[in-house]
């Protein structure tokens, strides 16, 4: 059990922040040849309970006498192990192939037990059994104090600071577990996929905001639930976790996908209370593809843990992990920077039993079909009201007919009046032509002895026989061409135009409107 210790007000207060307890977890074979029905532990054996002095059942959480032995692994570690903050012990054995460091905060309690937690399950290993085994170094920062009585603590690498119990330097300590690292990888793997992509889930997860709802199918003896978001809140808070439609006696698997998952819950206590609690033997939660891994919140976290990633970060924080703790990359076990809370619980053991094997035999149930929705009434057209139409326009009037040309006078010649040109006289020159967006008027030739009156019109084309030097007229549907631009001498050369960006390599200071928003969410551009 992995406890946490710090000092409340009514005296020291034991927070197992990651109980990894001595809990069987015999998980299924996934493989060919694996029949319906069989069972198998993770590799190595690791899971149940090594036999010898196993209790049956399992004691709840307590600081009483001790109730059995388990010299299985119990916390496995595939490369450094770093104990930090209030964390205050890890029961049962424990195998790192990389370093162990321990380097708590100021302030609290200055042990780590190995081995023999003070409340837990109290299912030590048995008396002179490995409680720790490294394959690089051991480090205990100074004043702070590594307890393993009535065990032994075996080291590859070298052994620094205060170590109480038997301390052996072994270059092969870790060998014999060397390979788990590898298997456990390729199981977890194979938890989560098959070669046609994700392992089909038999229920169903559904993040709720306060809390995670996972619903089984109701009959399966392998409830298989696939999640690819985080357990906790909307804001990252805490939030409970509850599972329906589980059979009696079956085996849950958990996935957890993603690179960077969080579980942060207070689902489970320390008096098997919780109806999770129930479920903690034949729990798992597999993160096969995480990067980083966190475990936390304020209760006793229920079920067996397996990180298939050597890359893999995790941190567990929550103040128990009742169950089985495996991972193939790092762990740091320390404690939440509210000092987290709760008595600590060491875990039951939990045999998970993962009964029916994932083969053809054994098909998942197919899913319900959505409900189809009721259809929607069409909508009720509405009248429209138009508007009256306005009064018929009055026809135009025709078009006043110039008077016609009036007779030429038969009164006798005026001898006063002026004498009229001869017939032959040439015609009177028209005027110049205006230019030709604003044609002016024209004056066509008078005939003799009339009088010329100007016209009030162009005509539409030229009539036959039209006399030289008359300028042709402009057609009314030639488009007129607008005027030549010119740039207005007010504007400047430092101002840019609205809505333009300044050119490459102008240095000049140009005015732009401050906080410009754009697309990516109304934030200002820089």
């Amino acid at each position: 059990m992995i406890e946490v210790a710090m000092r409340g007000s009514g005296g020291l207060i034991a927070l197992s922040t990651g109980s990894v307890l001595a809990m069987t977890a015999a998980l299924v074979v996934l493989g060919a040849g694996a029949l319906p029905g069989s069972a198998a532990t993770l590799p190595g054996g690791l899971g149940p309970c090594v036999p010898g002095d196993c209790p049956d059942p399992y004691p709840a959480v307590n600081n009483g006498e001790f109730a059995g032995r388990d010299n299985g692994i119990n916390l496995f570690v595939g490369s450094d192990f770093r104990v930090g903050g209030r964390a205050a012990e890890a029961e049962g054995r424990v195998v790192v192939l990389g370093d162990f460091a321990l380097a708590k905060d100021a302030g609290g309690s200055a042990v780590y037990n190995v081995g023999i937690a003070g409340v837990g399950s109290r299912v030590p290993p048995p008396e002179g059994a490995d409680f720790l085994t490294t394959g690089g170094n051991v480090t205990v920062a100074e004043g702070q104090r590594l307890l393993a009585d009535g065990g032994v603590v075996r080291h590859a690498g070298t052994a620094e600071g205060t170590i109480t119990g038997t301390v052996i330097a072994d270059p092969e300590a870790a060998t014999p577990y060397t390979g788990l690292r590898g298997q456990l990888q390729q199981a977890s793997q194979c938890y989560a996929r098959t070669e046609d992509g994700p392992r089909p889930a038999t229920g169903t997860a559904v993040n709720q905001g306060y809390q995670t709802l996972f619903t089984g199918d109701g009959t399966s003896a392998l409830q298989v639930f696939n999640v690819d978001f985080d357990i906790a809140s909307a804001t990252g808070g805490q939030q409970g976790i509850a599972f329906a439609g589980i059979p009696e006696g079956a085996t849950v698997l958990v996935n957890v996908l993603g690179t960077n998952r969080t579980i942060n819950t207070y689902t489970g206590d320390l008096n098997d209370t919780d109806p999770v609690n129930a479920l903690r033997e034949r729990l798992l939660w597999n993160f096969p593809d995480a990067t980083t891994a966190s475990i936390g919140g304020t209760a006793q976290f229920q079920g067996s843990v397996l990180v298939g990633n050597p890359d893999s970060e995790t941190t567990v924080t929550a103040p128990g992990v009742n169950g089985r703790f495996f991972t193939t990359g790092s762990l740091t076990h320390t404690s939440a920077a509210s000092g987290g809370g709760g008595r600590s619980s060491t875990p039951t053991p939990s045999t998970v039993t993962c009964r029916p094997a994932w083969t053809s035999r054994n098909p998942p149930p197919s899913r319900r079909p959505p409900a189809t929705p009721p259809p929607k009434p069409p909508p009720t057209a509405r009248p429209r009201s138009r508007p009256p139409r306005p009064p018929p326009r009055p026809n135009r009037p025709p078009r006043a007919t110039p008077p016609p040309a009036k007779p030429p006078s038969r009164r006798p010649p005026n001898p006063r009046q002026r004498p009229r040109p001869p017939a032959n006289r040439p015609p009177h020159p028209s005027p110049a032509p205006s230019p030709p967006d604003r044609p002016g008027p024209l004056t066509p030739p008078s005939p003799p002895g009339r009088r010329s009156r100007p016209a009030r019109s162009l005509p539409r084309s030229s009539p036959p026989g039209r006399p030289p030097g008359w300028p042709t007229p402009v057609p009314r549907s030639a488009p007129r061409s607008p005027p030549a631009c010119s740039c207005s001498p007010s504007a400047s050369a430092s101002s840019p135009p609205a809505g333009s960006a300044p050119a490459a390599g102008d240095r000049r200071s140009h005015s732009w409107p401050a906080n410009r928003q754009g697309s990516d969410g109304g934030k200002p551009r820089l």
